[in-house]
């Protein structure tokens, strides 16, 4: 990019990679209200989060209203929901993950024609965490994907446009498939109590379901769908709410009522653990702009797919580049350790980050939070690819760990106002998962089976 340096939008970050580049201008939160209108959807468990339970705040995604504070800040905010989440038990309204399905004799086609992994892969009444990219290798969204039937795929979409994307691909493609959003609201259950609240609600055999599972069963007489999933990085549940609309509610509050005979509470949505988790948000983390190379999700993309599927040949030249000791990115994103005063609550701002040696402006965080466990500020953010000893994958190296960078944090962080704080590359994750992925396992395998041979 060019322009002046002084420019507040801060052109001296290094945006190539992007068409419509980022708005980093600084402008912190204007403390305004959200306006609740007919034009942005009310989901099935609104009044149950809003007018009962008191969540106090709110954002949109997906059209819909999402709560993102129950408790208020003079109770703790943000981190005594963090306490309860990792502690005990919490119950999220996440019907915000509308629910697309794609259904018919050639759904598994389809759908293998538009997720970079292998649909055929999937078995019934399993699910798998998915993305969807376009001709350019850019990410449209990052769904789990289930599959309940043979002939049935339902995506849980992050906060981005999907169905009228599918409708749109099968345009003149003439695959024999049914795509449309289904009346189906999940709610998260999330902790290291979550198994027993499941257990109460549906029955000893929830604890059989392996991590991605599905079981269909019953609450309060509604059916529901069940899977073994979460966005937390703790062990959780999902529950798919069928006939939303007349169902939320029957099966809501017996949930919500085993949660709290465990000592829980509903939360919004644990973003502070997530980052923790290293799991990315959409919208936030990446967009339709960012290749999975740039955000440590290069494993989504198989050597051996043999199927064609969107953006396949881009994603290919781009591992070859890599494979040939190419970055072919300016950006990346890493892990972050930031000094500071605890971050305990959302960032109105994507924050600048810049080189502690020469002070330029040369990335931006995209989502920060105070870890208590780790004693420090951490965040996920992006850098160039220059600064880093060994880019040359999606993965950050051993050899890239503490490489310092300054953190433009507002005064209120700050340790002195004005002045950027420290920050290191650090592993992702920060806290391992309670069910690490596959690439993380494979991780934890070689160590264990490298600590056995010594």
């Amino acid at each position: 990019m060019t322009g002046n340096t002084e420019h507040p939008n801060h052109p001296s970050v290094d945006q190539s990679d992007r068409v419509l580049p980022r708005n980093l201008r600084q402008s912190g939160d204007p403390g305004i209200q959200m306006l609740v209108s007919t034009r942005v959807r009310k989901s099935p468990f609104f009044h149950k989060s809003f007018n009962e339970e008191g969540a106090w705040r709110c954002t949109v995604y997906n059209r819909l209203y999402h709560p993102r504070g129950l408790v208020e800040p003079e109770d703790g905010g943000a981190m005594a929901e963090y306490d309860a989440l990792v502690n005990k038990v919490t119950l999220w309204d996440v019907a915000v993950e509308r629910q697309i399905r794609v259904k018919g004799p050639d759904a598994e086609a389809l759908t293998n024609h538009v997720i970079t992994r292998d649909a055929t892969e999937i078995e019934p009444m399993h699910g798998k965490y998915v993305i969807l990219c376009n001709e350019d290798g850019g990410i449209l969204n990052d769904p789990v994907l289930l599959r309940p039937g043979e002939e049935e795929f339902w995506f849980s979409v992050s906060d981005s446009t999907l169905m009228q994307w599918l409708q749109g691909v099968n345009v003149g493609m003439d695959f024999d498939v049914e795509i449309d959003e289904i009346d189906v609201a999940p709610m998260q259950i999330q902790g290291p109590l979550s198994e027993d609240v499941m257990v109460d609600v549906v029955g000893e055999a929830v604890s059989d379901i392996p991590y991605y599972g599905l079981m269909e069963a019953e609450i309060n007489g509604c059916s529901v769908l069940v899977s073994q999933t979460g966005f937390s990085g703790e062990k959780g549940f999902e529950i798919y709410v069928r006939d939303a609309m007349e169902n939320a509610e029957a099966v809501w509050d017996p949930v919500l009522a085993a949660v709290k005979d465990h000592g829980g509470m509903q939360i919004a949505p644990g973003h502070h653990r997530r980052i923790a988790a290293g799991i990315l948000s959409w919208g936030q983390d990446m967009d339709h702009e960012t290749s999975p190379f740039q955000v440590n999700l290069g494993y989504q993309v198989p050597d051996d797919k043999e199927a064609d599927y969107i953006g396949k040949a881009e994603l290919e030249r781009q591992k070859r580049r890599l494979e040939n000791g190419e970055y072919p990115f300016a950006l990346k994103m890493v892990g972050l350790k930031m000094a500071g005063e605890p971050i305990r609550d959302y960032a109105p701002d994507f924050w600048l980050i810049s080189d502690p040696e020469t002070g330029e402006e040369c990335g931006y965080v995209t989502s920060p939070w105070w870890n208590p466990e780790l004693e420090t500020n951490i965040a996920l953010g992006f850098v160039p690819a220059e600064k880093l000893e060994a880019p040359l994958d999606d993965r950050v190296y051993d050899a890239d760990l503490d490489t310092e960078f300054r953190v433009h944090l507002p005064d209120e962080y700050a340790e002195e106002p004005g002045e950027p704080v420290y920050a290191t590359v650090a592993k992702i994750p920060f806290k391992e998962s309670v069910n690490p992925s596959a690439r993380e396992q494979a991780k934890l395998n070689a160590k264990k089976e490298a600590q056995t041979d010594d």
